[in-house]
């Protein structure tokens, strides 16, 4: 009998263990999100998975001068791309391109990296990104954070480059400066500004000179998403 009640106070023992273990709460470690994701988040990168095609007009109107500029249409999961300038249309995909379409395609990377700046930040794993600063932007002279990009010296089209880019408290590009093979000094620097929202991507729709007599522009803008 005192064999049968010790077991008893044993079983009781191990099944309040049990019990205990399985109340206690997992915490799961919740990653910190780099710079470069938080902005390309706050212009809509979480929808980016979902986006079937995408079609944009790339110009620039100088003065009074409006560009015809060139059009694209981009199927990103087939990485099909299309392009329309004046009479001229050029249709490749882009992991079986040909020298024939190299120009298109330096075309299409410069017009969309402009156009998707924010998520470039995220694909461009090459890149190098300091630490963020708050200083003087040098067009609206606020004060905002303001990150740099680097390229590497090979690779791309354009190696060696730099971007100083000037980012609001909501994570929103307001203006950058391009500096060419990272320069010292700037070879354009320009707003960010006119935001809409396609399908939950925004994008800056013009990019403005100081001045603003000359303005970077998309136009025919849509962003098309999965059924």
């Amino acid at each position: 009998m005192k064999s049968l009640y010790l077991g008893l106070i044993c079983l009781l023992v191990v099944s309040t263990c049990k019990s205990d273990k399985s109340e206690i709460p997992v915490i799961e470690e919740v990653k910190e999100l780099s710079i470069a994701e938080k902005i390309a988040n706050a212009h809509g990168f979480e929808n980016w998975k979902n986006v079937e095609e995408v079609k944009f007009t790339f110009k620039v109107d100088r003065d009074t001068i409006i560009g015809k500029g060139r059009s694209w249409v981009w199927k990103p999961k087939e990485d099909s791309v299309t392009m329309i300038a004046g009479e001229t249309t050029v249709a490749y995909v882009r992991s079986k391109m040909d020298s024939t379409h190299i120009g298109a395609d330096r075309g299409f990377i410069n017009d969309k990296y402009w156009f998707l700046v924010p998520f470039q930040l995220v694909w461009d794993t090459s890149v190098t990104i300091s630490e963020t600063k708050i200083t003087e932007a040098p067009i609206s002279k606020e004060e905002l954070n303001m990150i740099t990009v680097t390229y590497p010296d090979e690779g791309g089209y354009t190696p060696g480059d730099a971007y100083d880019i000037y980012f609001d408290d909501t994570y929103l590009i307001r203006e950058w400066m391009y500096r060419k093979g990272n320069a010292e000094q700037p070879s354009l620097t320009t707003t960010f500004e006119n935001y809409k929202d396609y399908n939950g991507i925004k994008i800056a729709t013009d990019h403005k000179m100081e001045g603003g007599n000359w303005n970077l522009n998309f136009a025919d803008v849509s962003i098309a998403l999965e059924d």
